[in-house]
């Protein structure tokens, strides 16, 4: 039985470096410590419940901790935020995953639907709002990123 190569991308400073191997990375003797770290989760659980699902001064839920980058998941359901929010620390990337939210900014207005993505810089005055396409439960996963960041979308 002769065996099909397998190729790997291994990414390094941006650059893809292609490896063949002779059978897939995924077979191998299992995850013997720390397996932990491969964590699947469904963010729709009921155990997922951040402050701010019916407080808009709640909290979002912190899920990830780093140096540089913060995770958060965001559930807003009956209040509009009644403040304005400056990040001064982060800029901010928000996905919609569930409902929809209108979030003010001093840079304009922007309704958010599911697969939606809003890139809030550093310092810049915004609150969300409840519209017309909001659900019961309007679902976002906000990054905090403290380091400098550069829009490389179409250049990809």
């Amino acid at each position: 039985m002769s065996k099909t190569p397998t190729r790997e991308l291994i990414t390094i400073d941006g650059v893809n470096v292609v490896l063949q191997r002779d059978q897939s990375p995924m077979i191998n003797g299992g995850v013997l410590e720390q397996a932990e770290m491969f964590r699947l989760f469904n963010i729709f659980d009921d155990k997922f419940q951040p402050t701010n699902k019916g407080l808009a001064d709640g909290k979002p839920l912190r899920l990830y901790d780093a140096k540089t980058v913060k995770v958060d998941l965001s559930k807003r359901s009956k209040e509009d935020m009644g403040f304005w929010h400056r990040n001064i620390d982060a800029h901010e990337i928000i996905f919609c995953v569930k409902g929809a939210l209108k979030w003010e900014t001093e840079m304009g207005t922007r309704v958010m639907h599911p697969g939606d993505m809003l890139f809030i810089p550093r310092g810049i005055a915004h609150r969300s709002m409840l519209c017309e396409d909001s659900a019961e439960e309007n679902v976002l996963i906000e990054l905090k990123i403290a380091g400098e960041i550069e829009y490389v979308g179409e250049k990809s």
